[in-house]
């Protein structure tokens, strides 16, 4: 698979400033010098690498395409570890294709999603760990979140996993010494090897704490605006998510889905879900809706339920608030701008408890800053977990081999105060060898590695 030469546009389709035609592998520089040709008359193959040359793309009638940037990075000094060909093309659909389709013919193969990223991998330019950063940085939705994918490219998990992988490594070449040369080594260091199992189990739990206390970024926190109809469900997430996303009308029962999107609240990614109004019904579809928003309840770990100011608090508001949890609940009361007012604020503290209320109008966007405090207050409080060691991105992947390496060790522990036998303790250290070499990559299964890159987008 890796000898041959791959191509594919790697900036998102459309119109735009500039797009690019990626080619890379052992062949790149010869398929794209079938269709280029420099300004300046030299061949490809004679340019220096890391250097951009103004060229002109031409067809097999040898009519101009389009003039081009090329760029050349030599292997092993390049993205994908091979020789690649970065083609800037004018940002126009009709040019792009052309130059794709002129290298196809040329001898190239389009490229599989992720495939420039998987022979990253494959030629030892970065590790798994780095590569699935490669797609949390692009699917990054805060500045935290970026920042911690960022680290990871750069390996800051795969150096600190590597520590621990070379302090186990040692401690299992001690046990295995005492087991293949008994007579000359005799019974392994016992104390030593304890200290330092010790030691790895404390950098594991600081990467376990760490990447528990940064999960919100990554996944964000899941938010349910709930409510009877027409009480502004629609226009709180409008407002929130900052375009129309939602239909807004006076008539009752508009929204028949569960609408969501995701938005920013102070740093923090937030799955913000607008739901159906919650009333019976005898309209077959309102009622499914109905029953989805109940289910958007279920998965939500915040609900924002509003009431309307000018109706006051319902009985049928309190028997849909009784049935939330009030650690999951926040209140806030809707068209706080109009004149008449039914609402009592002390009579919704007084019947609910430790439930916060918060006055705002969805129409005039007024008390939506206060609104976004409280939210960023209760995430940081409830999901932020408290610092404990470095902060890092972990994925659901990553957090398993993490957990099976830290168990491994904890067994080696065990093994090693109990004084079991050597060939028991060697088993889990090499368990735990074998979980890391899982995690960074170096003996990982064909379907895992299939499955992370089919994730990621063509031309990446």
């Amino acid at each position: 698979m890796l000898d041959d030469t791959i191509v594919a546009i790697s900036t998102p389709p459309g119109e735009g400033g500039i797009a690019l035609v990626r080619v890379s592998g052992s062949q790149a520089l010869e398929i794209a010098a079938q269709f280029i040709e420099t300004r300046a008359g030299k061949e490809l193959a004679d340019l220096e690498s890391h250097t951009l040359t103004l060229g002109l793309v031409k067809d097999h009638d040898n009519q101009i395409v389009d003039e081009v940037l090329v760029g050349i990075m030599r292997a092993p000094r390049s993205y994908t570890g091979e020789d690649v060909v970065e083609i800037n093309c004018h940002g126009g659909t009709l040019a792009t294709r052309k130059a794709l389709d002129l290298a196809l013919q040329a001898g190239a193969r389009l490229a599989q999603p992720g495939e420039f990223t998987r022979r990253a991998f494959m030629n030892g330019r970065i590790d798994m760990v780095q590569a699935e950063a490669v797609i949390d940085l692009i699917r990054a939705r805060s500045e935290k979140a970026l920042a911690l994918s960022a680290q990871n490219l750069q390996g800051y998990l795969s150096k600190s996993v590597k520590q621990v992988e070379e302090q186990l490594i040692l401690v299992n070449s001690r046990i295995e010494a005492s087991i293949d040369f008994p007579e000359e080594v005799g019974d392994p260091p016992w104390e030593e090897i304890e200290l330092s199992l010790a030691a790895a189990r404390s950098q594991l739990q600081a990467l376990v704490a760490g990447g528990k206390r940064t999960r919100v970024y990554r996944d964000g926190v899941k938010a349910a605006i709930v409510g009877k109809p027409n009480v502004g469900k629609s226009s709180l997430l409008n407002v929130l998510v900052r375009e129309d996303k939602a239909i807004v009308t006076e008539i009752p029962g508009t929204t028949r889905d569960v609408i969501e999107d995701y938005i920013n609240i102070k740093g923090f990614p937030v799955r913000i879900m607008d739901t159906a109004g919650i009333r019976a019904t005898q309209d077959t579809i309102e009622a499914i809706g109905v029953g989805k928003t109940r289910a958007a309840i279920e998965k939500a770990e915040i609900v924002l339920f509003l009431v309307d100011a000018s109706t006051g608090l319902t009985e049928e508001d309190n028997e849909i608030l009784r049935d939330i949890e009030q650690s999951r609940k926040l209140i806030i009361i809707n068209k706080d701008d109009l004149d008449s007012k039914l609402i009592d604020e002390e009579e919704i503290k007084a019947k609910f408890p430790g439930v916060q209320v918060i006055k705002v109008s969805a129409r005039e966007e007024t008390g939506i800053d206060h609104l976004e405090n409280v939210l960023a207050e209760i995430i940081e409080g409830e999901f932020v977990q408290e610092e404990r060691g470095q902060a890092l991105m972990v994925n659901a992947r990553q957090e398993q081999a993490i957990a099976a390496v830290l168990e491994n060790v904890e067994d080696a522990i065990k093994g090693v105060r109990n004084r079991s036998p050597v060939d028991g303790i060697a088993v889990d250290t090499w368990g735990a060898v074998s979980w890391i070499e899982e995690l960074t990559g170096k003996k990982i299964k064909a379907d895992v590695i299939d499955k992370i890159f089919s994730d990621f987008c063509i031309g990446k």
